[in-house]
């Protein structure tokens, strides 16, 4: 993805800006965000604060997601209903704003819309600040591989990787691991299943932008030997995964087993970084593309993964827009998002990048071509998150057989409303 440069005039304006309280967002404001990633709240409290000490304003975040039973629609819709929308909030593509483009705000005129090519458009207009800009592969401990002699590299297909997971099921005692793969998949967890692990099925091996995939299922036109190489893949990780996280384990489980050494592979993405560091997890790590196709693959699924709205409605306007371009443009809110949140900027002006390796692995794939893309989210969230999350759910739990789980799917999206 490319970056647009920046004029450097701008930054040092606007870090000044957010030491003395912006002219334009002014004092005594107040602005209350809405975000998805339970794993940054620390760092977004502990950033919420500070901008508010320096501005003036008064700051309110709060996180929904990860464990939680209740998703960000739930609780966007719930607050709609008791009149308290927050003055920003996250939407993950084009279903969401669909859902909310009368309360969403057009933010064309922003300064951080020159310096970022990832911003969510619509009609060439645009209402979304990118979040960062992330990715996904089988996040792999290289350590451990090298122990039973398996070069990641290799790891480029299905059979590959059924080769090697039956190689270090064989090692478990030797190599002090509890399972080969780390996978969550539980009814809370259904955003790793039906949201990141769905997008093997919609992107994998396809040209970035490619939709032929999802927009064949979202006409109900199901490609039976793509979807029957997809359900290997999904067998594959749940047989080896840890019966406990699988079915059970929340985030924290399925992240703090990968993190302290007691599986090979973790199925999620480069924003657990700040939980590898919190975990002191010393060991080389990196990305391996999915297998969820028997042809070779070498990509793994990079994207900004959500996009900060702003509510028009909202009588915090000009310090919402104010909070938004602080993170951009002010040496606090860069740090907050690449050293504190571990977050890989979606803005070209930053120079700054994370330390961590799993975002420094996306960044290779990024640099490479070596991308695919996050096609998910032209599909709803009550779709996949009512839908499709209870199938996986089922394969999980050993309440279908692969027989049925492609059954269920396929019925989904002949039957998709």
């Amino acid at each position: 993805m490319k970056r647009v440069l920046t004029v450097l005039l701008i930054l040092a304006v606007s870090t000044a800006a957010f030491a003395a309280g912006s002219q334009d967002g002014g004092k005594g404001g107040s602005v209350t965000l809405m975000q998805n990633k339970p794993e940054i709240d620390p760092q977004l409290q502990a950033y919420g604060a500070l901008w508010a000490e320096k501005t003036g304003n008064k700051a309110v975040m709060k996180s929904i997601g990860g464990s939680s039973s209740v998703t960000m629609g739930q609780q966007l819709r719930a607050d709609y209903a008791a009149g308290e929308m927050p003055d920003i909030f996250i939407i993950a593509g084009i279903e969401d704003f669909a859902e909310w483009e009368s309360l969403i705000l057009d933010m064309s005129d922003q300064p951080w819309v020159n310096d970022t090519s990832v911003a969510f458009q619509v009609d060439g207009k645009t209402y979304g600040f990118p979040v960062a800009v992330e990715g996904w592969g089988m996040a792999y401990n290289k350590d451990l591989l090298d122990k039973a002699g398996i070069d990641p590299s290799t790891l480029t297909n299905y059979g590959a990787y059924k080769a090697a997971f039956e190689k270090l099921d064989s090692m478990k005692d030797e190599l002090g691991i509890i399972s080969v793969v780390s996978m969550a998949a539980s009814a809370e967890m259904g955003w790793v299943t039906a949201h990141h692990n769905f997008n093997s099925l919609l992107s994998n091996g396809l040209p970035y932008g490619d939709l032929s995939v999802t927009n064949d299922l979202i006409a109900g036109n199901v490609d039976a030997k793509r979807l029957g190489e997809y359900a290997d893949w999904v067998e594959l990780l749940f047989e080896y995964g840890d019966k406990s996280i699988l079915t059970t384990g929340n985030y924290d489980a399925q992240v703090g087993a990968f993190a302290t050494g007691k599986t090979v592979f973790l199925h999620q993405g480069n924003w657990v970084d700040p939980n590898m560091e919190q975990a002191n997890a010393t060991f080389t790590m990196g990305y391996a593309p999915h297998g969820s196709m028997k042809a070779d693959t070498d990509g793994i699924f990079v994207s900004a993964p959500s996009y900060y709205v702003i509510n028009k409605d909202s009588k915090n306007l000009e310090a919402a827009k104010q909070f938004l371009n602080d993170m951009v443009y002010t040496a606090e809110g860069q740090k907050f998002m690449v050293e504190e949140a571990g977050m890989l900027p979606a803005f070209g002006n930053i120079t700054l990048q994370p330390d961590g390796q799993l975002s420094k692995s996306v960044q290779q794939y990024n640099a490479a071509g070596k991308v695919y893309s996050w096609n998910q989210y032209n599909f709803s969230g009550d779709f996949r998150d009512q839908v499709l999350a209870p199938i996986y759910n089922q394969f999980a739990i050993g309440a279908i057989d692969k027989a049925q789980f492609v059954e269920l799917l396929t019925d989904a999206f002949e039957n998709r409303q």
